[in-house]
This record gives structure tokens, C-alpha cells and sequence, in this order.
């Protein structure tokens, strides 16, 4: 009869992480593989956090007060008594022109409801196992996006508009009190008789040349630049999903002209095509900014999927789906696609930023949307004045944002890859 070898503690502790990753998706062992480094697991909180603050944007800096009380007698007869003027604020179309601004005042409102009614349905539900439970939450995350997405739709839709009120002037009248954001401006208020003011305790980063407060059209800038770093990525990564799929995949013919296509957009600079279908647009949007990117940055997606596809189509899992008769479509979709995701998650990653860096530029130029609050033209407003607080302002707020999000690429690459894990 063998003795039993007592084990150390560290060889216990081991023992016990192997056993832990036996049971282990492998989404979950990618996070655990991300969290070793610093630098991108805290880099994934700062983008985090840069979002939280464009959802907050209306919180710190807006001209119109959560509340304002005039007593009888004093200003408009209609604006006597206790108002709350911040709230319809926040989804007028004559205040906020763009359906960005309105999609993420909704969101000030949309998503601590899906997070109550998620913390409500979970306490009155039960799961037979953690894998039942983490099926209920991809179900209730994608049934909550459609419907955040489609109640913004009908806020839109409805274009609700009211009358301009100077709730600033109102605010000063005698009786009146009121409770404003900590800035008390907008991104759009414009002085025409104002001049350049450098930064003080009333515009914390002074104002342009028109009098608008510059930290205020940063606060609101981040929602422009994260936005379209986001969609124009998702566009070009939808794009390059299907189309190096089906070149990977099908080969021959297919794989013969999605190539011929690649090489074509290849050939040019990407900045410069931009700039040349810029030029047939009358009135540039941020849709359109948007919908330019992503039309001319799917190539990379698309290599790199028709290499994962050439690599997978011939292992046995898929062979085994041949076999089983399902259709190409479900093969390419539900057993390949997902297999050849790892880099096109880094790849997508890196892409927000580049998509981030094209806006700015393109603002800069003057080829972005006039009245959108961007990076880029805070940016040209300091060339023009010579103003370093115009200059560096933008530029911090770009080189932030840009390397955070680079960061996280290099942490997701590296816990995808088996071979650079810690």
C-alpha cells in the first residue's frame, strides 16, 4: 500500500486551476487571459468610462436647468410655477439637431430601466445550471438592444419641438431659483460679439472664436468620435465577414473576384478615397462619415477572414457538418464564422481607433459636418487663433481615447493567441 505524498499548497493551487478551466468556456478563459494585463484590462475601463461620460454629457454641461420655480408675476406667463425644462430638453430636435445626441440622452434613461427589470426577472427565475443562466442573459441582452434601439427609433421618429427659452436670463430674474448642470452651456451657444476667452472658472477651458465653451464641445465630442469609431467599424466588419467568407469558403471564382475587388480598393489610400466620395456630398453628416469609412475599410476584415476560412473549412468539424447534410449556409455561419472571429475582434479593436483618427482628420480639414461638435474642428478652430488651449485640448482628448483603445487591442490579441498567454 502506497503512502499518500502530502502536496504543497502551491501544487495544490494549481491543481485547482486546472480543474477550474476544465469547466471553463472559452470566452471565459480569454477574459481570465486579458486580466493578466494591466495595462489593457485597465485600458478597458477608461474606454468604459469614456462612454459613461458621453451617456453624461447633459448632466455636467447644458444652458437649460433639471428645475426652475418663477413665482407669479415674474417672466412669461406660461413659465410661471415649477418646471423641469431639462428633461424635454434632452429629445427636442430644434436643441439637439442630430439623432446621436438624442440616441444617447435615451440611453440616460434606457439602460438603468434594462438593468432594473434584468435584476427583477433574475430574482423571480431560477437556473438548473450556470450554463442556463448565461443563456438567459445573451437572450435578455439582445431582446433589450432591440428594444433601447427601437424606442429611440419612435422618439425620433416623433420629432418632438418646443419653443426656445433663455432659462439663463429667466434663471436671473428676481424670485426665481433654479438648479442648472455644473456648466451652463451647450456645445452649439454661440456670442458673436464675444472674443476668445482663455480658460477660468466660468468656461473651465476657455471659448473659440465664436464664443462657444470649449470644454463643453469636448464633453459632447466624445459622443461623435466613440460613435463613429463604433458603427463605421461595424459597418466594414459586416462587409468583410461576408465577403472573405464566401471567398474563403466557396474558392475558385468567388474567392477569384472577391480578391480581384480587394486589390482594386487597396489601391488607393484609404484617406484619400474618403476625401474623393466627400467631395459628392453637398451636406456631410456624421452618417456619412460613417457609411465612408465603413465602405472603404472592410479589406483588412475580409483577409483576414478568407485566411481563417481557408485554414478551418478543411478540418473535421466541418467535414463532419458536410457530412451531416446541413446547408452551406448554416456551415458558414454557425460552424466557421464563429471559429474565425479571434482576429477580427483585434483587428476591429485597433479599427475604432483608426476610424477615430480619419473623423478628426477629416473635421480638421473642414470636410466634416458643420455643426457637429468634433474633435477635428477644435482642433482647426486653435490653427486658426494660435491658441494652445485650443490645440491641446482636442489633441489630449484624441491621444487618450486612441491609446486606450490600442491598449485593449494588444491585451484582446494576446489573450486570444494561444502561444502569447501568460
Amino acid at each position: 500500500m502506497t503512502e499518500e505524498v502530502e502536496k504543497t499548497p502551491e501544487e495544490l493551487e494549481e491543481i485547482r486551476k486546472k480543474a477550474d478551466l476544465q469547466y471553463k468556456t472559452y470566452s471565459e478563459i480569454v477574459w481570465v487571459q486579458f486580466k493578466k494585463y494591466p495595462q489593457s484590462y485597465y485600458s478597458l475601463y477608461g474606454v468604459f468610462a469614456l462612454f459613461v461620460i458621453a451617456i453624461l454629457a447633459p448632466v455636467f454641461s447644458l444652458n437649460v436647468p433639471f428645475f426652475i420655480n418663477v413665482p407669479a408675476g415674474v417672466g412669461p406667463e406660461n413659465m410661471q410655477g415649477m418646471h423641469f425644462p431639462w428633461l424635454a430638453a434632452l429629445f427636442d430636435a430644434n436643441f439637439f439637431e442630430g439623432g446621436l445626441d438624442i440616441f444617447f440622452n435615451w440611453l440616460l434613461f434606457a439602460l438603468p430601466g434594462a438593468f432594473v427589470i434584468y435584476k427583477v426577472m433574475v430574482r423571480t427565475k431560477t437556473f438548473a445550471n450556470p450554463r442556463e443562466e448565461k443563456a438567459f442573459i445573451g437572450r435578455y441582452l439582445g431582446w433589450a438592444a432591440l428594444g433601447v434601439f427601437a424606442s429611440f427609433l419612435a422618439i425620433y421618429m416623433f420629432d418632438f419641438r418646443q419653443a426656445y427659452v433663455d432659462y439663463v436670463q429667466l434663471s436671473q430674474l428676481d424670485g426665481v431659483s433654479s438648479l442648472f448642470p455644473p456648466l451652463q452651456y451647450s456645445y452649439r451657444d454661440v456670442d458673436l460679439n464675444a472674443v476668445i476667452q482663455d480658460p477660468s472658472w466660468q468656461h473651465w477651458l476657455g471659448t473659440d472664436q465664436q464664443g462657444r465653451d470649449v470644454f463643453a464641445r469636448i464633453l459632447y465630442g466624445t459622443r461623435i468620435s466613440l460613435t463613429i469609431g463604433v458603427v463605421a467599424v461595424a459597418i466594414y466588419t459586416a462587409i468583410g465577414l461576408v465577403l472573405g467568407g464566401l471567398a474563403g469558403y466557396f474558392g475558385g471564382r468567388v474567392d477569384m473576384l472577391v480578391m480581384r475587388l480587394i486589390e482594386v480598393m487597396i489601391c488607393f489610400p484609404t484617406f484619400f478615397l474618403i476625401l474623393t466620395l466627400r467631395g459628392f456630398i453637398d451636406d456631410p453628416s456624421i452618417f456619412h462619415i460613417m457609411v465612408l469609412i465603413g465602405i472603404t475599410g472592410w479589406t483588412r476584415i475580409a483577409r483576414l477572414v478568407r485566411g481563417e476560412f481557408l485554414r478551418l473549412k478543411n478540418q473535421d468539424f466541418v467535414q463532419a457538418a458536410i457530412a451531416l447534410g446541413l446547408t452551406k449556409r448554416k456551415i458558414i455561419f454557425r460552424h466557421l464564422m464563429p471559429n474565425a472571429l479571434g482576429p477580427v475582434f483585434v483587428a476591429a479593436t485597433f479599427g475604432v481607433a483608426g476610424a477615430i483618427l480619419i473623423e478628426a482628420s477629416l473635421s480638421f480639414l473642414g470636410l466634416g459636418p458643420a455643426t457637429a461638435p468634433s474633435w477635428g474642428q477644435i482642433l482647426t478652430a486653435g490653427r486658426q487663433t494660435g491658441k494652445i488651449v485650443l490645440i491641446l485640448a482636442p489633441g489630449l482628448a484624441i491621444f487618450i481615447t486612441v491609446s486606450l483603445l490600442n491598449l485593449m487591442g494588444e491585451g484582446i490579441r494576446d489573450a486570444l493567441d494561444p502561444k502569447l498567454r501568460k
